[in-house]
C-alpha cells in the first residue's frame, strides 16, 4: 500500500516588526522648535554684542567740526581694542593696545554734553604737554606745527567767556563746564592770572595734566572742543575710527530713496587719519 506522500513544510512568515519612524520636521513639536529658534538669536545677540563692545562699532558724524576730514553724514567703523574696551554695566576697562597720541583722531563720550553722546575730535596734546595757539598757529612744547588737515574759515576771532551763560550752548552742553575758567589752573608759573584774556584763536600756554588730554576738530572756527570745554579724561576716550564705510549728504536735498542718491560714494572705504 503506497505511502501518503511526505507532507511538505512550509515555513511560517516572521512576523513584521513595526519600526518607529525617525521624527520629521512636520512632527517635532513646536516647543521644541522654539526652544532652538530662541537658542539661535541668544547665541547671535551675544556675539553680535561682543563684536560691538569689544572689537568694533560704527560711529556716525553730526556736526561739521571735524570737515574737512571728517563730513556731516559720514558713518565711520571704529577699534575699540585700541585704547581698550569698557566692560558693560561695569566701570572695569580691559588693557588697551596703546595710548592716544599726537593727531589720533578719537572717540570719546564728553561727560560735558546732556545726554552723553559719541563725539570725534583729533588729539593735540598728551599728559605734560604745553600747548598754545598764537594767531590761529599751533604750538606744542615751543614748536610750531604743521597741520595740513585742519579747516579755516573767515570768521572773526572771539574772546572766550570766564563762564558760560545757561542756555547760551543750547541744552545738551552744561554751561558751567564751557569757558576759561579751568585754564587758570594749567597756566604755568609766571603767567599772570589777572591779565589773561585768551579767545579763539589766541590762548595758552596750558600744561595738560596727568591722565588727561586736548583735543580739537579739525574745522578750527566751528568747533567747541577742549579750548572751550577743557580737558579730556583718558578714560573716556573710546576708540578710533578706521574707515568710512558708508556716506550720503544729508543737505542735498535728494530725491527719494536719498540714501542712494545723495550718497558720497568717492568716501565710501577712505581711511580715516
Amino acid at each position: 500500500m503506497p505511502t501518503p506522500a511526505a507532507k511538505k513544510h512550509v515555513p511560517r512568515p516572521e512576523p513584521i516588526r513595526a519600526e518607529r519612524a525617525a521624527p520629521t520636521a512636520a512632527s517635532r513639536p513646536a516647543k521644541s522648535e522654539t526652544l532652538e529658534w530662541i537658542k539661535s538669536l541668544g547665541v547671535a545677540l551675544l556675539l553680535f554684542l561682543f563684536i560691538r563692545t569689544f572689537l568694533f562699532q560704527a560711529y556716525s558724524i553730526p556736526s561739521g567740526s571735524m570737515e574737512n576730514t571728517l563730513l556731516v553724514g559720514d558713518y565711520l567703523m571704529a577699534n575699540n581694542t585700541v585704547f581698550g574696551a569698557h566692560v558693560p554695566f561695569t566701570d572695569l576697562r580691559l588693557p588697551g593696545i596703546r595710548d592716544p597720541r599726537h593727531g589720533d583722531i578719537v572717540v570719546f563720550d564728553p561727560d560735558y554734553n546732556r545726554p552723553v553722546i559719541d563725539v570725534v575730535k583729533r588729539v593735540m596734546g598728551e599728559p605734560g604737554d604745553t600747548l598754545q595757539m598764537i594767531a590761529h598757529q599751533m604750538y606744542r612744547n615751543g614748536k610750531k606745527l604743521n597741520e595740513p588737515y585742519i579747516t579755516l574759515s573767515d570768521a572773526p576771532d572771539y574772546p572766550i567767556q570766564y563762564v558760560g551763560q545757561p542756555g547760551s550752548l543750547g541744552p545738551e552742553v552744561q554751561a558751567d563746564r564751557y569757558g576759561y575758567h579751568w585754564h587758570l589752573a594749567a597756566l604755568p608759573a609766571g603767567v599772570n592770572h589777572a591779565t589773561y584774556r585768551p579767545t579763539r584763536d589766541n590762548w595758552g600756554p596750558l600744561v595738560v595734566p596727568g591722565g588727561h588730554y586736548f583735543l580739537m576738530g579739525d574745522n578750527r572756527d566751528e568747533s567747541l572742543d577742549s579750548r572751550f570745554m577743557g580737558f579730556i579724561p583718558r578714560d573716556v576716550i573710546r576708540g578710533k575710527p578706521l574707515f568710512v564705510y558708508f556716506s550720503y549728504d544729508p543737505n542735498a536735498g535728494a530725491p527719494f530713496p536719498s540714501a542712494i542718491t545723495a550718497a558720497r560714494w568717492s568716501r565710501i572705504g577712505r581711511i580715516v587719519r
